[in-house]
């Protein structure tokens, strides 16, 4: 494992600590690391009008870090960044849960173990999949053979259960849960909502997806044609879409076909990992985007200064790439949540039970829920209906909103008051931003 650590001079066993790792699966930790929580930061355009085309880029100091607060420690999983199974095995190996929450469980345990943390406050970090991870990882080290309590988890973007964050046909839970991103991006981008303050257009958006939507998608062909007048109004309401485009479609947004009807009379596709973000694609007559320009816009600027920082700042020499997000892994990552031979079906990853009885095992774990409002690969609206169930404890969770994509840093408000839920979270002190 290829991990990256900022420890301070003299720490005592008190110091706190905090793990860090992204997504994918199949991503490093350089957005996290370059993006919100490291010494230096990389700079994007924090409106998401400009895309980053070429070096030289621009890479600043970043007093917002937590390292005042606690010791960073940023993990790059087997496979990705710099880290890959050597010896007999292979990366593959640790490309499924077990074999992920064992490794990253085992490298804690090197860690705190080597630097003399086990009496300090633990964290972790993870973004998107990292909440995934996050959760089952809690669960590994609360569970497991050797018990290791957290003090708090911080999910960024979370992905909890896939089936509120999985845009395709006859999934009907998904439409409910990304109506009110689609919502916010519409108003965002002038579609929707004119003159509406947000808050009020979003509790109106979250209200009719769980009153009206969702009952309306469940009794399908049987809507009366006042219901599909109404339903097919409300939603052009809320997506600005044409009701033509609404009804033709029988409901049923999904997210990449919204990505590039909202904006298609201007010849553009919005980002997925941002709404804000929105692409000059060649076709402009495609059912969905071709790319996805949140990623594009800005993935050229982290991966040439993370590999500059490194090899310069960092003193890291290396004879082969920093492997910024693995395409195999991706592909290639099991999802069986059983072991290989006993019986399984295909089924949306939940790992909403075991983040539950980490909790509930420790009761002095906190968890902290960054969600941005343009998020349109894992919604904030899925964020609070999966936070309701599965009997976590509700007053431990403190859930924030963000003026951002799924990483809600990259605009220079968002990464401002992220941090500073952070630092409150850190104290003790953050209060749950929920609407009632």
């Amino acid at each position: 494992l290829f991990t990256t650590s900022y420890v301070a001079d003299k720490a005592d066993g008190s110091r706190p600590v905090t793990f860090v790792f992204n997504g994918g699966p199949g991503s490093a930790s350089i957005w996290l690391h370059m993006g919100l929580l490291g010494p230096k930061r990389v700079v994007v355009a924090s409106d998401a009008d400009v895309d980053d085309g070429a070096a030289p880029y621009t890479l600043v100091d970043n007093p917002e870090s937590i390292l005042d607060r606690t010791d960073l420690v940023f993990i790059d999983p087997v496979g990705t960044g710099y880290s890959h199974a050597i010896g007999k095995g292979e990366d593959k190996d640790y490309w499924n849960e077990a074999g992920d929450a064992d490794s990253i469980a085992q490298f804690i345990r090197i860690w705190i173990t080597k630097h003399g943390r086990w009496n300090a406050p633990k964290y972790l970090v993870g973004e998107s999949f990292g909440t995934t991870r996050a959760a089952y990882l809690a669960n590994k080290l609360t569970t497991g053979d050797v018990d290791i309590a957290l003090n708090g988890i911080v999910l960024i973007s979370q992905a909890l259960d896939y089936e509120g964050s999985t845009s395709v046909n006859d999934n009907v839970y998904s439409y409910i849960t990304y109506l009110p991103s689609m919502a916010a991006t519409a108003q965002y981008h002038g579609k929707a909502g004119a003159g509406v303050p947000q808050a009020q257009f979003l509790a109106e958006a979250r209200a009719f997806a769980r009153d009206e939507y969702g009952p309306a998608l469940l009794k399908g062909d049987r809507l009366s044609e006042e219901e599909r007048a109404h339903i097919t109004e409300r939603l052009a309401y809320f997506t600005g879409l044409d009701p033509k485009y609404i009804d033709t479609s029988d409901f049923r947004i999904l997210v990449p076909r919204f990505q590039k009807e909202l904006l298609r009379d201007k010849g553009v596709a919005l980002g997925r990992l941002d709404g804000r973000y929105a692409g000059d694609e060649a076709d402009d007559i495609a059912e969905a985007p071709e790319d996805d320009a949140a990623s594009y816009f800005v993935s050229s600027t982290f991966t040439a200064l993370f590999n500059q920082y490194a090899s310069t700042d960092l003193g890291v020499k290396m004879d082969r790439p920093y492997m910024v997000s693995s395409k195999d892994a991706g592909e290639q990552w099991n999802f069986r949540d059983v072991p290989e031979g006993e019986y399984w079906e295909p089924h949306y990853l939940n790992v909403g039970r075991q983040l539950t009885t980490a909790m509930r095992h420790n009761t002095a774990l906190k968890v902290m829920v960054a969600s941005g409002y343009y998020d349109l690969i894992c919604p904030f609206f899925d964020a609070e209906i999966t936070f309701g169930r599965y009997g976590i404890p509700q007053d431990r969770v403190a859930m924030t909103y963000y003026e951002g994509g799924h990483m809600m840093y990259l605009n220079e408000g968002a990464r401002q008051a992220l941090m500073s839920d952070i630092r409150s979270f850190y104290a003790g002190q953050l209060q749950d931003k929920r609407p009632d």
